[in-house]
């Protein structure tokens, strides 16, 4: 059977990543982009070969299977509905929806069409976290009590040419980045029963000193510094800081703490990295990562970083899980879930109380081991 056809609607920053992904894979091809700036939609299909085309003749394509919603994170819900609405899989960049209830309304419209809904973050698909959660599963260090997770800096309008949603509702640093952490724990501990946290905001504005906005002022309407504590089904209890108020720190991205030892994580924005382990007061000692795939590093961040970045790899999981019938792993149902603790953060904070959550999900099928994509057939 051939490759997957895809079509890609948004035409931003992140949009590089997904045309790169489809470009190396032997499993998906990328044949439309579009966007409400046609120009920017010319660009891409330029840079990478693909077709430039109206949104409404993009979802009209009969060859097109699974489109990708990259649009700004308020418009995913509405996009999201309009992809299964013309009859076709919906896999969205992060978060699934601008809030919870949008979330939902989108699952129950892919759920009467019979239609699958996938969505970002994929990071957990990574050879590091893989290898992270065989760790767990095989009671490396016994059963996870604690932990504590931070993702914590100055914020976005250094660096991202387009920074003000960043900072308007459906942005923030735990919408924006926590969503990585969160979904993370998901997959290695499994769903969360309840969250409470403090949130406040630094500063009323924020002036953009990346180009080409440079000088731009953003009135700022959402929360940048949040403490919140998740209480898993499992009776784990992680502590989890998400900031863009700190100019530096020294604390690690990611530590659990289980009865028999401590795990430490790789950060869960990329694939990579080099997770450790101890036993009791033993000394620390790396897992290994190379018999996994989608760990070794191709990419340079713009601080110099070498990291494992392969965005695309959910939609390549779900494409597959298509032919084959299963459930896919980056799956809307944890999207949902992990959009509701997400949110439940404001909330605690806004009302001073513990929130339960009213949904779930299964913890998504580990993968094996291997060393290019077929470990998703």
């Amino acid at each position: 059977m051939g490759a997957t056809v895809l079509g890609i609607i948004g035409c931003g920053n992140i949009s590089d990543a997904y045309l790169k992904g489809g470009a190396r894979s032997q499993l998906v091809r990328v044949k439309s982009v579009a966007d409400l700036r046609p120009e920017a939609a010319e660009a891409q299909a330029a840079a990478y070969g693909v077709q430039a085309v109206p949104i409404e003749a993009l979802l009209a394509d009969p060859e097109i299977e699974i489109v990708i919603n990259l649009t700004v994170p308020l418009a995913h819900g509405e996009v999201s509905r309009r992809i299964i609405a013309a009859g076709k899989h919906a896999y969205s960049e992060k978060p699934l929806a601008g809030d919870f209830a949008d979330g939902k309304r989108l699952m129950d419209a892919a759920t009467a069409a019979g239609l699958l809904v996938g969505c970002a973050p994929d990071t957990f698909l990574g050879a590091a976290h893989q290898a992270c959660r065989h760790a767990l599963d095989s009671g490396a260090i016994g059963a996870v009590v604690g932990g504590a997770a931070t993702v914590m800096s100055h914020g976005m309008e250094h660096w991202h040419p387009n920074p003000e949603f960043f900072f308007k509702r459906g942005g923030g640093p735990v919408l924006d980045m926590a969503v990585y952490y969160v979904t993370a724990l998901v997959n290695l501990l499994g769903p969360v029963g309840e969250v409470t946290a403090i949130a406040s905001t630094a500063t009323p504005t924020r002036t953009v000193s990346s180009e080409p906005n440079r000088g731009q002022v953003i009135t700022v309407e959402v929360p940048t510094t949040v403490n919140g504590i998740l209480r898993f089904a499992s009776g784990a209890n992680i502590a989890l800081s998400a900031s863009w108020d700190v100019w530096k720190h020294r604390r690690l991205p990611f530590e659990l703490y289980g009865t028999e030892g401590s795990l430490l994580v790789p950060d869960p924005n990329f694939f990579g990295g080099e997770p450790m382990a101890t036993q009791r007061d033993g000394a620390w000692a790396p897992i290994a990562i190379a018999d996994r795939p989608f760990g070794i590093p191709n990419r340079v961040t713009r601080t110099g970083a070498n990291v494992a970045d392969y965005r695309m790899l959910g939609v390549l999981d779900m494409a597959c899980a298509i032919r084959a019938g299963r459930p896919h792993r980056a799956s809307g149902a944890m999207a949902l879930h992990v959009l509701e603790i997400l949110e439940a953060f404001a909330t605690a904070s806004r009302e001073g109380r513990h929130v339960r959550m009213t949904t779930s999900c299964e913890r998504p099928a580990a993968l094996g081991t291997g060393s290019d994509e077929s470990v998703f057939g």
